[in-house]
């Protein structure tokens, strides 16, 4: 129910805007709340770790105009002729090829003082040009299995644990709930324990997972939420798929 069905599955007959549930039928939780959690997401990123004009500002302009100047080589001839083309067919037609030749060498000696400065321009102007956090959210919505896969890779043994305590905690309230009924059994103590284990095991079970968050030392133990603990580990995931699946250099 968390992560599937992708799409809302049933008649949509009434649905609140942002809810996984409707009349007859169901929508995976996390792709529901794709939008807004990629917002989060990407807020967070950019207010508590990245700043992207720091980003851009580390590119260097002449780098940039030499790693470019290949592949602008490359690409200069056809870019002439087009232009040409366009602009002055004639003119460029009767043009004999030396003549060419000699405009997109030219134009490739230019080239590599505009690239410097347009990338200095992109640098000085970065939010006017790219709203990356437009782009982030856009990509979520289109592909909530994206989304899906976020959640599945950074929080796998989190999921794992929490499909295992509901046997562990279930059993030891279980117990409890057990002793109780043996000696008072009245009819609504059972379905009242059912709802107090449920909301116990889970409550529980997120304690351990994101509580404490700095380690804390009892004598020999190391005492640290599940998921803290893997900070190094989830960082690296979460930025892989971040830089292959969203932030990759095409996309920008």
């Amino acid at each position: 129910m968390t992560f599937r069905p992708i799409e809302f599955f049933g008649p949509e007959i009434f649905r609140i805007k942002n809810q996984p549930w409707g009349f007859f039928g169901w929508q995976g939780i996390i792709p529901t709340k794709a939008e807004k959690m990629a917002s989060v997401c990407f807020d967070l990123m950019t207010t508590k770790l990245l700043n992207l004009k720091e980003i851009f500002d580390r590119l260097e302009p002449s780098k940039f105009s030499e790693v470019m100047e290949d592949a602008l080589l490359l690409m200069l001839d056809s870019i002439v002729n087009d232009v040409a083309m366009k602009y002055m067919p004639n003119v460029w037609s009767s043009l004999p090829k030396e003549v060419k030749d000699e405009v997109v060498v030219v134009m490739n000696i230019e080239s590599e003082q505009f690239l410097v400065t347009f990338m200095e321009e992109v640098k000085a102007h970065i939010y006017d040009i790219l709203d990356i956090k437009q782009m982030t959210v856009a990509a979520c919505v289109q592909n909530k299995v994206l989304v899906n896969k976020i959640f599945q890779e950074c929080g796998d043994k989190e999921f794992t644990f929490i499909r295992r305590s509901g046997f562990y905690f279930g059993f030891l309230f279980g117990l409890i709930q057990m002793g109780i009924f043996f000696f008072y059994d009245a009819s609504w103590v059972l379905p009242f324990f059912g709802f107090c284990v449920g909301w116990a095991t889970n409550w529980l079970a997120l304690k351990v997972i994101f509580r404490p968050l700095d380690p804390h030392k009892f004598g020999p133990f190391t005492i640290q939420g599940i998921f803290l603990k893997r900070q190094a580990e989830v960082s690296e995931t979460f930025a892989r798929v971040n830089c292959v699946e969203i932030l990759h250099t095409k996309a920008m």
